[in-house]
């Protein structure tokens, strides 16, 4: 069986201060080494912090804004992790019309951790599978999602995974989503 591969395709990942680093590098490297371009998109221009637990991680160069970002330029989604990351994103109007917008056209999105807090704003879950950081269970499931606890659950162009131990699942499983559609 051949690689999956992502010439041509444009992935954003949306995050903001306080992204998990490893949720944020990890699947990057992933979809960079399949041959897809990826853009951070945030909140503000400039650079982001990252956090490795409750550390400070590197800081990242942002791309674009996500007031700029138009979703109907990318391929894919991938939003990472972290506790205050997704807490920012789920607040602002211009990330949550943003990821609407992939589920819109119906195309694939990665989620990790407490990704899917932003994914609850948006109105998205509601009837399907999802996994996460097991704390968002309640509210996922209080959006309509069935919830799993599993290493990575794939839904229809949806694929989310629990913690960092997860990674090397939901890393594979976003290459082959992505390539897929």
């Amino acid at each position: 069986m051949a690689a999956t591969t992502l010439q041509g395709r444009r992935i954003a990942f949306l995050a903001a201060d306080g992204v998990e680093e490893v949720e944020y590098v990890k699947p990057r490297e992933a979809v960079e080494q399949a041959g897809a371009t990826v853009e951070l998109v945030s909140l503000k221009p400039g650079s982001i912090q990252s956090f490795n637990h409750l550390d400070h991680g590197t800081t990242y160069g942002v791309d674009v804004t996500v007031a700029d970002a138009d979703a109907g330029g990318y391929d894919a989604l991938v939003l990472p992790g972290g506790v205050a990351n997704p807490d920012f994103l789920r607040t602002d109007p211009d990330a949550v019309r943003f990821v609407k917008a992939f589920f819109d056209a119906g195309k694939p999105v990665g989620v990790i951790c407490h990704g899917p807090w932003t994914l609850v704003e948006a109105d998205v879950v509601r009837g399907r599978r999802i996994t996460s950081w097991p704390s968002l269970r309640t509210d996922l499931t209080n959006a309509g999602a069935t919830w799993l606890d599993e290493p990575v659950v794939t839904d229809n162009g949806l694929v989310s995974s629990r913690k960092p131990a997860d990674l090397p699942a939901f890393c594979t499983a976003i290459v082959e989503e992505f390539g897929s559609r």
